[in-house]
């Protein structure tokens, strides 16, 4: 298999993604994982007082660069907040993680995403994207480290915009509903709210390995 620049340039955006998924836990080890647990999230937010919804909501955007738990900020909102307040923060952080990630990718043009990708491979992700990127990027809300590529992803597609944004819209809201609600079992089964925290987005994630089958 002959690699050619668009590969060599796909290869290190991976390394990148890695270094900055990974990058944070082995310089900062167990102090970020308990920084980002449920109990450790839910805290650092009820300490920042009025300005807890504005950092949640900057910590689900971050996720685009960082290892951000989303789902678990999500949970820790719900606490926070309660079940309808912090289902609306944690889907217009949802959103505008979504938004960002297609808009940034999109405003960089068709001259950067054949750079990035090469001719053949833009012309397949547009092919993707085209047969069935709103079923792509609605179900990518649900599953780990996919989202904010696919968004991604779908900008450099140049992925119609209304679809886009009621793909998301659609993948976004029971997202944010469900993990507000899972975050106001906090006070008494916490450890029942971490598990679904955590392990829905892996759950998800196994079931759509499942059905690609």
């Amino acid at each position: 298999m002959k690699f050619t620049r668009g590969h060599r340039v796909l290869a290190a955006l991976v390394a990148l993604l890695l270094v900055g998924t990974i990058g944070p836990w082995l310089i900062w080890g167990e102090a970020f994982d308990r920084s980002f647990s449920l109990a450790g999230t839910l805290a650092w937010l009820r300490e920042l007082g009025p300005w807890a919804a504005a950092a949640g909501v900057g910590l689900l955007v971050a996720d685009i660069a960082l290892p951000i738990p989303s789902t678990i900020v999500m949970s820790a909102l719900g606490a926070t907040y309660g079940f309808w307040v912090g289902s609306l923060l944690s889907i217009l952080g949802s959103m505008l993680a979504g938004l960002t990630a297609y808009g940034l990718a999109r405003w960089a043009g068709r001259p950067a995403a054949i750079w990035i990708a090469g001719e053949d491979g833009l012309v397949r992700t547009e092919e993707l994207f085209a047969r069935g990127g709103a079923w792509l990027v609605l179900t990518s809300r649900w599953l780990p480290i996919l989202p904010e590529a696919v968004a991604c992803l779908a900008g450099l597609a140049r992925m119609p915009f209304r679809t886009f944004f009621w793909a998301l819209t659609v993948g976004s809201v029971p997202l944010g509903l469900t993990f507000a609600w899972i975050g106001t079992l906090t006070e008494d089964r916490e450890g029942l709210a971490l598990a679904l925290s955590a392990g829905l987005p892996i759950g998800a994630w196994l079931l759509s390995q499942r059905w690609r089958r």
